[in-house]
């Protein structure tokens, strides 16, 4: 017994000493997907290059072999392979092929990432701190203060939380007025205006909004859900036009508003024309009306396939084990495909309805994407109502499209094939 012993030792040592790689399994063969993302991110922090194996189950990720690295993946429930050099070698064969759909792409330092956020409570949550803080990715909170100060620069990645920068809180007017979180966001935001020497709070946003183009346009990654993405364009492009009510800045609006609007200085649409009752709670026909007259099991989006090899950047950003995602509603739930620039990239979309869900751009030196909805995993999320527990979807295909954008600014760039 006791040579047998030595024997099965000798056998075990041997195969690590073989051993050069983990694999991450990105399928559905993969335990966690949300929480393999904070492993990723974890492993760029002490260092360590990543391989990111673009369309390879899944979207699978190749880590050089640690024990380290190999107990926190038994710690967080992330599934895992531990390869030897001629498996790793296999694979990159399988990957370089020119007659498959898929490419190896190397991700090299962990970005700084910080998540535009009042830092008062807010009647809601947001998905984008909650995969994070469940992913175990650190990320710092930013806000008005330290945008119009000038340390946005800081950060190589940006989250615009659920927010309104046309200066009408929301538009929750009809429904929360009388609220107290309602007061106190109107008591604080004009506290700001006045601080930075602004005469009304949407002049104020408009200021932030501008220094978050900034960013963009000198090389940052912005990301944006929900209300973020269409009052962020509008407020671009509403620029010296007063299109706010009285009860939100104390006078009324430009009543040819919507003749005055300049798409050329926004991200992602034009031609649409703004939403002027203040007691609707909506911005502008981007967003697709409500009802919108879908039964929930047909509300799906489908992500687009893109070429790996010659595409990279929307192949990073679409990795995923499921291609067909539950559809989940929001302040602004979709985006209508007529209002989207020409040059904007849609890469998930419900052809059936004829809108958007998922949008990528370049802007200057930088890029951005625009993810319509507000929580992926719950189908209505209501002010006031609980936040999601990630707990209950590891696996969430919704989620997982969040944590592609943060990797992203990882990737080593390439050389732009011709």
């Amino acid at each position: 017994m006791k040579g047998i012993f030595i024997f099965i030792s000798f056998v075990f040592c041997c195969n690590y000493s073989n051993a050069t790689k983990i694999l991450i399994p990105m399928d559905l063969e993969q335990n966690n997907h949300l929480k393999s993302y904070g492993i990723a991110y974890w492993t760029l922090k002490q260092g360590l290059e990543i391989e990111w194996l673009l369309n390879y189950r899944g979207g699978s990720f190749i880590i050089p072999f640690d024990k380290t690295i190999e107990s926190e993946c038994k710690i967080r429930g992330v599934s895992f392979q531990v390869i030897a050099t001629a498996q790793y070698s296999s694979i990159v064969e399988e990957i370089a092929n020119p007659e498959v759909n898929m490419d190896l792409v190397k991700l090299e330092k962990a970005p700084k990432v910080a998540v535009y956020s009042p830092k008062t409570k807010q009647p809601w949550d947001d998905a984008v701190t909650m995969v994070l803080t469940y992913a175990e990715i650190p990320y710092e909170v930013v806000y008005d203060e330290e945008i119009l100060s000038g340390k946005l620069p800081l950060y190589d990645w940006l989250h615009l939380h659920h927010e309104d920068f046309t200066g009408q809180y929301g538009k929750f007017y009809a429904m929360y007025r009388n609220a107290p979180w309602y007061l106190e966001e109107q008591r604080s935001s004009e506290e700001m205006a006045k601080k930075w020497g602004f005469n009304k709070v949407s002049q104020e946003k408009l200021a932030v909004a501008n220094k978050i183009k900034e960013f963009t346009l000198g090389g940052g990654f912005l990301f944006a859900m929900c209300s973020a993405t269409d009052s962020y364009d509008i407020a671009l492009s509403a620029a010296g036009v007063d299109i706010c009510e009285s009860m939100f800045d104390g006078d009324s609006s430009d009543p040819n508003q919507n003749n005055k609007l300049d798409y050329s200085k926004t991200f992602a649409f034009k031609d649409y024309k703004l939403e002027t009752n203040p007691m609707i709670y909506e911005y502008s026909n981007i967003d697709i009306p409500v009802p919108r007259r879908v039964p929930q099991q047909n509300d799906l989006f489908v992500l687009f396939d893109f070429s790996a090899k010659w595409d990279p950047v929307p192949s990073m950003l679409c990795q995923n084990h499921e291609q067909v995602l539950k559809g989940f509603m929001g302040q602004t739930t979709a985006f209508r495909k007529e209002y989207i620039k020409p040059g904007v990239l849609i890469m998930g979309d419900n052809k059936s309805l004829n809108e958007a869900r998922y949008i990528h751009g370049e802007m200057g030196k930088g890029m951005w994407t625009f993810y319509s909805g507000h929580d992926p995993e719950d189908y209505q999320h209501l002010v006031g109502d609980p936040p999601t527990d990630l707990n209950l979807h590891p696996n969430s295909p919704g989620y997982r499209l969040i944590l592609n954008n943060i990797l992203f600014p990882a990737a080593k760039k390439k050389k732009q094939k011709t």
